[in-house]
């Protein structure tokens, strides 16, 4: 016997009005920020790049070339070497001092510190530490210069007026990277052997408290905006999120393999990462501590400097002796598109003329698509400038971000995917039927639901009549 039909019926204005709910979900505007950053230069440094930094009174970024006793000074206009000086045995961390102008280079075998001024290029001043300093970051406010020393686990304060140690603060195992918080004047010291933090206060250059964070700790950053600071963790491939006020962790976000270096883009509200063992680059968003986008660079990229002037960054890539140039633009696409455009009467599922006309003018009138581009979109440009002193060719990158509006339009597609998930776990078939009543009755819609057989027929290796075998061809 058949089974019995459920009918619902539904008149023509109240179709109109659920198509026009369905059309306005899915065509609600989405305003999706979309990366377009490339690779616009790999320039050819010295032997095994290491440390570098962005000098932003001079437009230059300087590379500390770690087996060749020598620092690279890239122009940031042409992409190219525009000098190459020496510098201490195994020059390894660079830092800008804005105040005076100048540039800090540690000398890790030979012990030492290398002040150089950026107007001419040529030393200043040497002075001595007592064994392997490393990594070093500066405090504006005090107008000091913080530097690691990894085997002795201290960190030495330099005045930068008269270049001298005025302070040794006593840190954890084997500090490696720094950075500084302006909003609380403290210094924070990563310490790779013991998986601590020492917070340092620039007041009394006391060590006030001591972040338990985990081992394989290789680099940090400060993020003013939200009044955090993240940390690269190359242990488990990932980087913390901890809160400067209460020293807790916030959230821990997987990047590639082998984070270590980081810095942060104000202007952008991301982190960046680079990944040395899989030579990519990760940005992170401080809004929701995940990652947005991944690009390509050079081998073994250890650390990076961002340039706010021209909106791009320097990564240094330790085995291909190169460093890698990276715009760093964002292309905004706003789409509102409805997933039906047209319905006309002839086409209609239903032949009820006033109902498909309602349908059609609905379906037109809210079809319509818009991009907006920052004027700082660099997307698709490429940039190659010869140099005397060095090799500079333009590299392409695949990036996991849409950048172009029809790109984004595939973000309709979850919508309507749900839509048929919904249908299909329902287990039942919909059939639309037009049946006409009687006169003194309008036209009405009947929405019919039929239940699936549960029992489908038998089929060729079947053990039992509601489907095949899992064992099939075993007794």
């Amino acid at each position: 016997m058949r089974p019995k039909i459920a009918e619902a019926h539904l008149r023509p204005g109240v179709v109109a009005f659920l198509l026009l709910a369905g059309l306005a979900f899915f065509s609600v505007p989405l305003a999706q920020p979309s990366h377009a950053q490339t690779v616009l230069a790999t320039v050819n440094v010295g032997n095994y790049p290491d440390g570098i930094a962005y000098d932003s009174g001079k437009g230059e970024v300087f590379v500390a070339n770690g087996y060749g006793s020598t620092l690279s000074v890239i122009s940031d206009a042409t992409n190219t070497v525009v000098a190459t000086l020496g510098v201490g045995y195994r020059p390894t961390g660079v830092a800008y001092d804005s105040a005076r102008g100048e540039i800090f280079v540690t000398n890790e075998f030979q012990g030492t510190f290398s002040v150089i001024s950026d107007s001419t290029d040529r030393a200043t001043a040497n002075g001595s530490l007592p064994y392997s300093p490393d990594a070093l970051a500066y405090d504006p406010s005090k107008g000091e210069m913080f530097i690691a020393d990894e085997l002795q686990g201290i960190v030495s304060v330099i005045s930068d007026a008269t270049n001298a140690v005025i302070a040794n603060v006593s840190v954890g195992h084997y500090p490696v990277a720094m950075a500084y918080d302006s909003a609380k004047g403290e210094m924070f010291a990563v310490n790779v052997n013991d998986g601590t933090i020492s917070v340092i206060s620039d007041t009394t250059n006391t060590v006030v408290s001591t972040i338990i964070e985990g081992g394989g700790s290789l680099g940090i950053a400060y993020d003013p905006s939200r009044g955090e600071i993240f940390v690269t963790n190359g242990y488990d491939n990932t980087v913390s999120v901890i809160s400067d006020t209460t020293y807790a962790l916030i959230a821990t976000v997987k990047v590639g393999y082998g984070p270590g270096g980081i810095a942060y883009d104000p202007s952008r509200g991301e982190i960046f990462v680079t990944n040395e063992d899989d030579g990519t680059i990760s940005a992170i968003s401080d809004s929701n501590n995940t990652v947005v986008s991944t690009i390509r660079v050079g081998d073994y990229p250890v650390a990076l400097a961002l340039d706010s002037s021209m909106d791009e960054m320097f990564v240094a890539n330790q085995a291909s002796d190169s460093v890698s140039v990276v715009s760093d633009s964002v292309t905004v696409s706003t789409t509102t598109t409805s997933s039906l455009s047209t319905v006309s009467a002839s086409t209609a599922p239903f032949s009820t003329s006033s109902t498909a006309t309602q349908t059609s003018s609905i379906a037109s009138s809210l079809t319509s698509t818009s991009s907006n581009t920052s004027p700082n979109s660099n997307s698709g440009t490429s940039i190659s400038t010869p140099g005397t002193t060095s090799t500079t060719s333009t590299t392409g990158s695949s990036l996991t971000t849409p950048t172009s509006s029809s790109e984004t339009n595939s973000s309709l597609l979850p919508y309507l995917l749900i839509a048929v998930v919904i249908v299909a776990f329902s287990g039942v078939s919909a059939k639309l039927l037009i049946r006409r009543r009687s006169r003194n009755h309008p036209p009405s819609l009947d929405i019919c639901l039929v239940p699936k057989d549960p029992t489908p027929p038998s089929r060729p290796g079947s053990h039992h009549p509601g489907g095949p075998s899992r064992f099939r061809g075993k007794v």
